[in-house]
């Protein structure tokens, strides 16, 4: 089982515009957020289905030290460090063989994307912005589908995106309602044939960047 992109190779930085987030002369401002062109194949005998879910595990583990701005002393590397979802897309057909640039995402919306439909009869989940931005009047909502990287303009580590393709034995998760990253790796267990990764880098340090 294979999967790749014609975005980037593997291990090598996503382009800024696959990010929800980009430099601009006033620091960060929202980017271009397209999904990223995705494709896979020798997906194992008796796939039923696929899941897809992307996520950074270097989101630091401190929220209230997370949400500075390029002005702040640069964090850490050696922050504790945790996950966080950017894509959670389940009920993919196991017929199709990838997804476009920006089929599933095209500029980064305010309070979310609707959801949880999306297209091929897929659904998608709430990504881990909801949260982020829980408290925020202008920013909150629920966020569903995808929505690139953000990492923190002062953090010192440049962060790491693991996309991760489930190839599965049924046909649809046993997922009601609304549903995250965290659910749907539980909803997988016992249920993975087998799976692919494909992963990327991204930074918004200017110095990480060369920029400083």
């Amino acid at each position: 089982m294979k999967l790749w992109s014609t975005g980037w190779a593997n291990g090598e930085p996503i382009p800024d515009r696959y990010a929800a987030g980009r430099l601009d002369v006033a620091g960060v401002a929202f980017g271009d957020n397209l999904s990223p062109p995705l494709a896979w194949d020798q997906l194992p005998p008796g796939t039923a289905s696929l899941a897809l879910i992307c996520h950074d595990f270097d989101v630091p583990a401190d929220a209230a030290r997370a949400r500075g701005t390029a002005g702040d002393p640069e964090l850490p590397a050696d922050l504790p460090r945790q996950d966080f979802f950017h894509w959670v897309l389940v009920d993919l057909p196991p017929t199709l063989g990838g997804l476009g640039e920006g089929e599933l995402s095209r500029g980064f919306t305010p309070g979310g994307k609707p959801g949880p439909q999306a297209a091929h009869g897929a659904r998608q989940g709430l990504n881990d912005y909801t949260g982020w931005f829980d408290g925020d009047t202008a920013l909150q909502g629920r966020y569903f589908g995808y929505d690139g990287p953000f990492p923190p303009p002062h953090d010192g580590l440049v962060h790491h995106y693991l996309f991760t393709l489930y190839a599965l034995s049924v046909p649809r998760l046993p997922l009601d309602g609304t549903f995250g990253g965290a659910q749907v790796r539980e909803a997988l267990a016992g249920r993975v044939l087998d799976a692919a990764t494909l992963s990327g880098t991204f930074t918004l340090n200017r110095r990480l960047r060369g920029l400083a």
